[in-house]
């Protein structure tokens, strides 16, 4: 695993080596923002690998500054009408890696933003540079949380800390993030890959029935509200998304100003 941008990378890539799958979001330009097409193809490797008995643990990173920045905005066109590709996405993601037979590492080598925080937190053990941030920012432009976040995040935190991340739309550094019982841990920096490649070689030598056992066991008893998370976002996003705050967010985040909901 590497930070480096490789350019002859796909927007994604996948890798299975000594028994540990790897995908990798490999958009740095673009700070490994998403788009339906990317959350897809992401969705289609945890599938894919599934029913794979070569596959005894799995790793989902990033390259270059960000783990993910969240879903890309750039240039939307705001007079089109809001479409479900990117939730659905989102969701199909979430639900896939919940549920995926073998343990999942988030490895957040960079800023999680927006929908980044849902991939992350939908992994089973997720560990972060100390240098980075866990970053809620739906209600900059304007939206709520999804990607299955409002349940992963309370989950994790509980409702007041899930409440103040989700509202304020504040940093999160992962230090406080490990303290808070958001993720698993944190690396320094220059270790980070190491450690990561570490945790994902002890996982995959491990009792893999076990393992899948116990994750199964904890997700079930603490995410009994994802399923219903996916269904409460996706119909106030798609209000949100229609509505003059979201277009006003995405103007301000445009031209680089701050949004003014005030005037609404």
């Amino acid at each position: 695993m590497t930070d480096n941008p490789s350019t002859d990378l796909p927007e994604v890539a996948v890798d299975v080596t000594d028994g540990i799958l790897r995908v990798t979001l490999n958009r740095p330009e673009r700070m490994n923002a998403v788009k339906a097409e990317t959350l897809n193809t992401i969705g289609d490797a945890f599938e894919k690998y599934a029913t794979d008995d070569s596959v005894r643990a799995a790793v989902l990173t990033g390259t270059g500054r960000a783990f993910c920045s969240g879903a890309d905005i750039a240039g939307r066109d705001l007079s089109a009408p809001p479409t479900t590709d990117t939730i659905d996405a989102a969701n199909r993601v979430a639900g896939l890696l919940r549920a995926f037979p073998r343990p999942v590492i988030g490895a957040v080598n960079g800023a999680a933003a927006g929908v980044g925080v849902s991939l992350a937190l939908s992994c089973d053990l997720t560990v972060a540079k100390e240098s980075t941030y866990f970053l809620l920012a739906f209600t900059k432009i304007g939206l709520m949380p999804d990607g299955g976040a409002t349940a992963l995040v309370a989950a994790s935190v509980g409702r007041a800390r899930a409440l103040k991340m989700a509202m304020l739309a504040e940093r999160l550094p992962a230090p406080e993030a490990v303290a808070a019982g958001l993720i698993a841990d944190t690396y320094a920096d220059d270790e980070f890959h190491s450690k990561v490649e570490e945790l994902a070689r002890r996982l995959a030598d491990g009792p893999t029935d076990a393992l899948a056992s116990t994750k199964h066991a904890i997700n079930d008893a603490t995410l009994t509200e994802l399923e219903n998370a996916f269904g409460r976002e996706f119909e106030g996003q798609m209000t949100l998304l229609a509505g003059p705050g979201f277009a006003e967010g995405v103007t301000a985040f445009q031209e680089k100003r701050p949004a003014n909901f005030r005037d609404l």
